[in-house]
């Protein structure tokens, strides 16, 4: 599958404070943006919300995501597209 480089400007500190918000759940703004996309077409919608609760260390969902990018970054993954992550799966499922 082709790849298209999206951008657009944003303010230095709302970068910096989303980046903060980002690795909090164990994910990079990339991923984020990413994730974003992927469920806005699937669910062609706003179809959810990750909010950072007080205890958000304790939140399952959290420690699974943060988590997955420790794995990711070990294997060196973290750059995989969605249809090279699926033909990985279906690789293993052989």
């Amino acid at each position: 599958m082709a790849s298209s480089l999206v951008q657009f400007r944003v303010d230095d500190t709302e970068k910096i404070k989303a980046m903060q918000v980002c690795e909090k759940l164990g994910l990079n703004l990339q991923s984020y943006l990413r994730i974003c996309m992927s469920r806005l077409i699937q669910e062609k919608g706003v179809p959810f919300s990750m909010k950072l609760e007080e205890k958000y260390e304790e939140n399952p969902g959290v420690r699974a995501l943060r988590r997955a990018s420790r794995i990711a970054e070990e294997y060196g993954i973290t750059d995989m597209s969605l249809d090279e992550i699926n033909a990985e799966i279906a690789e293993a499922r052989k």
